[in-house]
């Protein structure tokens, strides 16, 4: 559904993304993981066709996306922090994607706006808002327009517990629902019953990819962290 092909990036004297070769099927949940700075969000940039890759290609639906912008209709993206004007109305940020994004109309998913309880900030200012209540706002507007692919950036982070639960619920229900999600965190406790399988990036490529129960099954673990925990930690020559 989704490859990138030797997608390369540098900023300067950083290369933030080398030569990355991955695709992404529909109905995989995917932890994109790895320390700060190892490419991850330039690598959901280029996607989001929001940074221009120096070399090499990627695909949508088996379409190049270079110089073009309707896939993005069928993508849901929640960045890890959302920036809406301030002096607008939670209400009338939603409208205004609605207004928007018309061309691309379908079946408006409010589930999320109903379960956070936004239908009572409608006329909240975006600058009065916490930035729990914020998260709240990007996670449904991420969902609103019913996208078959989900990019969530630290979905989770600001959250308080009740809201992180109806959150990754609804995230499962998409899985089931044969979507592509693709989560970045930082919190790796609570990708263990959400995603499928894992990449591990660093230093502007993918280490290793590898399936849950595989990873699991490999380290002898039955924790995300604690597996990569063991994966990654120098082994003590014998």
């Amino acid at each position: 559904m989704i490859e990138f092909k030797m997608v390369s990036k540098r900023f300067g004297k950083i290369q933030a993304l080398d030569k990355v070769d991955l695709r992404f099927e529909s109905g995989q949940c995917i932890a994109l993981i790895g320390p700060n700075g190892c490419g991850k969000t330039t690598l959901i940039k280029t996607l989001l066709g929001m940074v221009q890759p120096d070399e090499g290609s990627i695909f949508f639906r088996e379409k190049p996306i270079s110089g073009m912008f309707q896939y993005r209709s069928e993508i849901g993206y929640m960045p890890q922090i959302g920036r809406y004007p301030d002096n607008m109305q939670v209400g009338q940020v939603i409208q205004l994607l609605k207004t928007l994004r018309q061309e691309f109309h379908q079946p408006y998913d409010e589930e999320l706006i109903q379960a956070f309880g936004l239908e009572s900030r409608m006329k909240q200012r975006i600058s009065t808002l916490s930035g729990g209540t914020r998260q709240k706002v990007s996670a449904s507007l991420a969902f609103l327009f019913n996208p078959q692919v989900l990019i969530l950036d630290e979905p989770t982070a600001g959250l308080d517990p009740v809201s992180s639960e109806i959150l990754k619920d609804k995230i499962l229900r998409e899985r089931q629902n044969g979507k592509l999600i693709v989560i970045t965190s930082h919190i790796l406790s609570e990708l263990d019953d959400m995603v499928t399988e894992v990449i591990y990036m660093e230093e502007g490529k993918p280490r290793f990819r590898k399936m849950l129960p595989d990873l699991y099954a490999e380290t002898g673990e039955k924790r995300l962290s604690k597996a990569l925990a063991n994966l990654l930690q120098p082994k003590n020559p014998v």
